[in-house]
């Protein structure tokens, strides 16, 4: 808002009668940037919990030509926690956002074995919708990560090497 005429100097500050400056849409930017990475981190963080909690249930998803079940199990579920922590923290967020992004694409066989598992014992057609939905829904944790995690932004102290 322009302070010596007091009117509005964006359409959204005419619109609302709200202040707009750059400054306020980054801050708004930050915050829900803020929330976004502490729900992602809450979600990888209680699925790794899961993963000790119960594991014969993500036992019994995984692929038969998979071997060290339980192992890959306890390994899976230590590395949701350590990303859920990790993205919280700006020193590791970006290799903790990799490290997940790689972790979604590690549990996609688990996945459709779950879908693969349901259509052969014959389960009730909305199981097998949800299962078929839940594979492209991996694509939307995966988006997730990338924005809570900032790979697309440049880090701290330069360009890539």
């Amino acid at each position: 808002m322009n302070v010596q005429e007091n009117t509005p100097t964006t359409p959204i500050e005419a619109a609302t009668g709200i202040p707009n400056t750059h400054e306020q849409r980054v801050r708004r930017k930050n915050g829900r940037g803020m929330i976004s990475r502490w729900l992602l981190a809450l979600f990888f963080i209680v699925a790794g919990a899961m993963h000790f909690i119960s594991p014969q249930a993500y036992m019994s998803v995984m692929p038969p030509w998979l071997g060290w079940h339980a192992a890959l199990v306890l390994i899976s579920g230590i590395a949701e926690c350590a990303g859920g922590i990790g993205v919280l923290w700006r020193p590791t967020r970006r290799y903790a956002g990799w490290g997940l992004l790689a972790l979604c694409v590690a549990v996609l066989p688990a996945n459709v074995q779950m879908l693969v598992d349901a259509v052969a014992q014959d389960r009730a057609a909305w199981i097998i919708m949800l299962l078929v939905l839940r594979l492209p829904l991996q694509l939307l944790l995966m988006r997730w990560v990338w924005l809570a995690a900032q790979l697309a932004a440049e880090p701290e102290g330069g360009s890539p090497r």
